[in-house]
């Protein structure tokens, strides 16, 4: 199981991914939006999303868990 970190604070824009949904390295599985930045939060790994933590307008601070890819 890998833990997908948000690498900033901010709100979540968009929600890119579903549960169950395979995703490759590198993918975009959510938007932070961070001072009127929109950064795109990775995949490190390619995987299955087993869990989504978090909805498009959820406060997120750095370093939340974003997802969990198994």
């Amino acid at each position: 199981m890998a833990k997908v970190e948000s690498p900033v604070s901010g709100r979540v824009a968009s929600v890119a991914v579903e549960v169950g949904q395979p995703v490759a390295a590198g993918a975009a599985l959510v938007i932070v939006e961070c001072m009127k930045m929109e950064i795109p939060v990775e995949a490190e790994a390619a995987g299955v999303v087993a869990e989504l933590l978090v909805a498009q307008g959820d406060e997120v601070k750095e370093g939340d868990i974003i997802a969990i890819l198994k």
